[in-house]
């Protein structure tokens, strides 16, 4: 800057101190407004490596796998003992291992910024049976669930609530003065015998077992009560995802949850049954359709017991009758790097009767550890499905989704304001032990 130019900014200052301060007001908010911009796009960018980054990669022992991440990433691979390996993310990975191990992955972004701890698993291959046929549940909780408290108007006219700050919804009731809870109709026999005295409740909250003390109060009716909702069973129709080798079943892609509270159900005991497809209500903007069946719970309708409920789906073993209601022979499953955005096909039943295949195509895929069962995003292109459901449907949760010939996942849920699209859980998830 010269003499001259200085000496006009100078004067310009003094001239006009006011728009000078003014300038330099905006100009401050415009560099903030830039910083903000790019720490928000640093931030956005970091989010979509770390949903590209998979939490757990597993490999098949004796075969040969190649994974491209495309990640401008790399970490250290080691196993316990072993000298780690420099592992770069940007190029296409090969890995080949001849037996079953265990390996972790510290991925950091540019070398620099830690992104996503990874896990690397070398599995047995496995092979199991895709049933996509719609089967009857019935789980009975382990305890009775309180769904909610409340008040009601005791024998002398005051309003009573004996369970305020005493119980919570989503707690499970466990024994009631020493003796164990086998259901709601026995909960309630024993809660007329107790009367008017101390009620000692071992509940469970969370992973906590503890004993709470309340009194139970009369209605105007004359019956005992403390005041809350409870369930100790829940019903209805899903869809077979497979059959191991050994009998085994997994089924539903997602677990039991209790409809008012949205808490996982804890399982004491369970059952699937044969189930006749009435009908299907068509699904529509806003308002999922579903499967109408009629379960017979006479023993001669039993398929399997259900011993496993679960985020990622419910499991346990089948019987002869439902082996023989599965169309298909075994597949190889598919793991998670070996899945393509692009062209699958979906195994479900609308008649209960057989399973057919019908077109889809992976969107997306989010590699989300909280969110299992919506990794994969799914949109339905079958025409004749979408004519006849609209797209995914309640009692498809848990239809087998193959691509290339191999297992990939299971559908989970349906999006609720446009039924041809919804999730999935990726079947080593389901199938495959941490």
């Amino acid at each position: 800057m010269d003499m001259k130019q200085k000496y006009r900014r100078i004067l310009y200052r003094s001239r006009c101190p006011a728009s000078y301060i003014k300038w330099l007001k905006y100009r401050r908010i415009l560099y903030m407004m830039l910083g903000n911009g790019i720490c928000l796009l640093a931030c956005a960018l970091y989010l979509s490596f770390w949903h590209r980054t998979p939490d757990r990669i597993k490999i098949r022992a004796g075969e040969r796998e190649e994974m491209n991440l495309a990640l401008p990433a790399s970490g250290m691979l080691r196993a316990s003992g072993d000298k780690a390996i420099p592992v770069s993310l940007d190029r296409t990975l090969i890995f080949y291992a001849n037996e079953k191990n265990s390996y972790d992955l510290d991925v950091k972004l540019f070398g620099i910024l830690p992104l996503k701890h990874v896990s690397l698993q070398v599995i047995d291959g496995a092979s199991v049976i895709p049933a996509g046929v719609p089967v009857g549940i019935y789980v009975k909780t382990d305890g009775v669930l309180v769904i909610g408290t409340g008040e009601f108007t005791g024998f002398d006219g005051v309003r009573t609530s004996p369970s305020e700050s005493v119980l919570k919804t989503g707690d499970y009731l466990l024994k009631m003065n020493g003796e164990d809870i086998t259901g709601k109709k026995m909960f309630m026999n024993t809660l007329q015998k107790i009367g008017d005295g101390d009620l000692i409740l071992t509940i469970r909250r969370g992973d906590e077992v503890f004993d709470v003390k309340t009194v139970p109060v009369q209605d105007q009716a004359g019956t005992y009560k403390i005041g809350i909702w409870i369930r100790d069973n829940a019903q209805g129709v899903g869809t077979l995802t497979y059959i191991d080798g050994n009998g085994g079943f997994g089924a539903l892609g997602h677990g039991i949850n209790d409809m008012d509270t949205s808490t996982l159900m804890a399982l004491k005991k369970g059952t699937l049954y044969h189930t006749d497809i009435l009908g299907v209500k068509k699904g529509e903007a806003g308002n999922p359709g579903e499967l109408t069946g009629l379960i017979d719970y006479g023993d001669g309708n039993i398929l399997g017991s259900i011993q496993r409920n679960e985020d990622k789906g419910i499991f346990g073993v089948c019987g002869e009758a439902l082996e023989a209601e599965v169309p298909f022979g075994p597949v190889e499953i598919g793991l998670k790097q070996e899945t393509e955005i692009g062209p699958v096909k979906i195994l479900c039943s609308l008649d209960g009767e057989t399973a057919k295949l019908y077109d889809a195509k992976i969107t997306d895929i989010v590699y989300d550890r909280e969110h299992i069962n919506r990794e994969i995003v799914l949109q339905i292109t079958d025409r004749q499905l979408i004519e006849e459901t609209g797209g995914i449907i309640q009692g498809m949760s848990g239809a087998p989704i193959l691509q290339n010939g191999k297992l990939i996942g299971a559908v989970t849920h349906v999006f609720v304001q446009d039924a041809t699209k919804g999730y999935g859980i990726f079947i080593e998830e389901m199938l495959l032990e941490e």
